[in-house]
Formats: C-alpha cells, structure tokens, sequence
C-alpha cells in the first residue's frame, strides 16, 4: 500500500513539473518585449519559451544524475532502429500530410498562415519549428518525463508494443496544448490538436524506447513541424 501510494504521488509530481514548468517558461518569455525583432508575435516569444523550458530541464536533469546514475538518451543509441525508425515515420506521415491538406483544401477548411506573409516571419517560424519546437519538446516529454515514469510504471499493453509509460508521457504531452486562465477559469483547447499530439507522443515515445536516444525523435517533431508549417506557408502564398 505504502509503495503504491509512493508511486502515485510520484508520478502527480512528474505529471506537475511537466505541465508547470512550460507555463514558468511562458512567464519568463512574457516579460521580454520583441517589438524591435518580431512585431507580429511570429516566432520570437515562442523561441524564448522553449529555450527557457528546455534549460530548466536541462539543470533537473543534471541534479538528478548527480544523485541517481539514469540515462536520458542524450547520444545516438541503437543507430540501427533510429535510422529504420526515421525513414518509416518519414514516409507514412507525409503520406498522411499529403492526404490532410488535399482534405482541407478541397473541402474549403485550409486554415492559412496566422502571422503575415513577411521574410522576416517566415525564417523565424520556420526557424523555430526546425530547431527548438522538437529539441525542446522532446527532451522535455520523452527525455525526462519517460524516463522519470518508467522508474515507477512498469509493463507494456498491446501485446507488449507499448509502454505504460509512454501512454501516460504521450497523455500529459496532449494535455500541455491545453491553454487555461484562472481568473476567470477557462481553458482553451482544440480536440483535434489534442489527440493529434498523443497519437504522434505516442510514436516519438516508442521511438525513443528503441532507439534509447531521445535525437531520432527530436528529428521527428522538427520534421513533422516543419512539413506542415511549411506547406501552409505556400498554400497560404497561393490559395
């Protein structure tokens, strides 16, 4: 009883670090200004975010090591499913992209680029996307919060194909898009964006576990991002 009641509360404090410390991240890049470098908002607070995020992370992870000998997957790992691993997700998600935005653009519910169709905005969201949004993201969700979990939460569902611990990372990976205030209590969120990103924390996750490195699925996220960011941007340009 006692050792289940040890687990539970260490995975609540996992599930808070991973839902806190983003929105710690989000106070510090709101006190910045960016109006000299980026007037429209496109990409300069968000950089700012995930690097603060991923710092804060970064310093957690150090300490830990200092105290409990645990690898984070900061190294190649197994190149072999690393590699095998890319190339498959490669091809089936831009199969999947393509067949989304054919989707939207013939059913008339393509969403175009949200910031101005500037150089500037451009380079500094494609920028973002290509080297932060899957750095930061996943050192934080498959890097920390995987490894934390799996001391506590063990064994694997689907005839052993994933791990329990990657559920509950990918799960609190959705639940991070989920915007909320306090006063007054709101939370705004996009269902489809929220399924989206367990489905793929899901793949990234098992990705991880394979490989035992968590670069393969940072190249995945950035990729991901950077095909749909970037076929929005020149749907934008031409729709």
């Amino acid at each position: 009883m006692f050792k289940l009641l040890k687990n539970i509360l260490w995975v609540l404090l996992i599930s808070f670090l991973l839902l806190f410390i983003p929105r710690l991240a989000g106070m510090i890049a709101s006190s910045l200004n960016y109006q000299v470098i980026d007037t429209d908002g496109a990409f300069a607070w968000v950089s700012i975010h995930h690097i603060s995020q991923a710092l804060i992370f970064v310093i957690l992870m150090i300490l830990i090591k200092k105290i409990k000998s645990i690898e984070f997957g900061f190294n190649w790992g197994n190149r072999e499913a690393g590699k095998q691993y890319l190339i498959s997700f490669f091809k089936y998600f831009s199969m999947y992209t393509v067949g989304a935005f054919i989707t939207v653009v013939v059913t008339k519910s393509f969403q175009p680029f949200t910031f101005p169709l500037s150089t500037v905005n451009i380079l500094g969201q494609l920028g973002f996307q290509l080297l932060l949004s899957g750095p930061s993201e996943e050192l934080i969700f498959r890097s920390f919060a995987i490894t934390m979990l799996a001391l506590v939460i063990e064994g694997r569902v689907f005839k052993g194909k994933v791990s329990l611990s990657n559920i509950m990372s990918a799960v609190i990976f959705g639940l991070a898009h989920v915007g909320f205030t306090l006063r007054p209590f709101e939370l705004r969120y996009s269902v489809f964006q929220v399924v989206y990103a367990i489905i793929l924390g899901l793949f990234y996750g098992e990705c991880y576990e394979k490989s035992e490195s968590v670069i393969y699925p940072m190249i995945m996220h950035s990729f991901t991002n950077v095909l749909m960011v970037g076929l929005t941007i020149v749907l934008s340009f031409i729709l």
